[in-house]
Formats: C-alpha cells, structure tokens, sequence
C-alpha cells in the first residue's frame, strides 16, 4: 500500500465520509416515501415512539440543530404525517394517523435495509459495526 492510500484509508473523515455516501444510497433504493428522505422516517419513528415529545428532546435524541428540527417538521406538518402543538414556550409533537401508517411501513423497511446491508457485510459485523458508530458519535459529542 502506498502512502497515498494510507492517508486515504486511515483518515476517519474521508473513510466515515465514504461509508456514509454509501449507505444513504442503499437507505434511499430501499426506503421508498416519495420525496421523504430517511432522515424524516427517523423523526417518524422517534416520535411514535415519544408521543408529545417536546421539538428540544426531539433535538437531542436525533442529533440535530433546532432549525434543522423546525425544517422537518414543518414538512411532516405540511404532508399530514404529525401534529404541532404549542404550549407557552414548548412545542409538542405527535404523530398523526397516517404519521402512525408511515412508521408502520417504514418499520418493515428497516428489517429489509437491515438485510440488504447485512447480506454485503455480514450480520455480525454489520452489529458490531453500527455500535461501534453509536459509541464513536456519543464520545465525540460528548467531547465537544
């Protein structure tokens, strides 16, 4: 291995950059929502879970900037997927009936993004490899 392609190899921004190219287009082949990315079935499947959750604890459990946050849900809001619901300084945010249909289909979508990944790399690693990236976000937010 030359040295070009060490640093390319060993440098975790370009090899996290690579993966994450790479895996945002298997999600987008295999989540099929019209022009929802991924990254707004997330916010779906946070909130089924969190009812009423508050636009700041939404924040923290995804990892976004809160205009980030009121970007999303505007169109989640827009597209009838969630209801939002202000008290004082507070916004509260739940799902809607066809917010609830969305998360049940995407739920099936994930056990099949999780099998077309997992048939390239492997079960296991593919596991190891997501708690891996959980802990290694975790630290480097928490080093900030």
């Amino acid at each position: 291995m030359n040295e070009e392609e060490q640093l390319i190899i060993h440098c975790l921004y370009f090899t996290a950059s690579r993966f994450a190219r790479n895996i945002t287009k298997l999600a987008e082949e295999t989540f099929d929502f019209g022009d929802l990315a991924p990254s707004y079935l997330y916010m779906i499947l946070v909130v089924h879970y969190h009812p009423d959750i508050t636009q700041k604890e939404l924040c923290q459990k995804l990892s976004i900037a809160p205009s980030t946050s009121t970007r999303f849900i505007d169109k989640l809001e827009k597209n009838q997927l969630v209801n939002r619901k202000m008290n004082g300084k507070q916004t509260y945010i739940s799902l809607t009936e066809k917010g609830e249909e969305v998360y049940e289909e995407f739920r099936t979508s994930l056990k099949e993004f999780f099998s077309r990944y997992s048939d390239i790399l492997g079960r296991e690693f593919s596991l190891d490899l997501s708690k891996m990236l959980h802990e290694a976000s975790n630290k480097l937010e928490k080093g900030k």
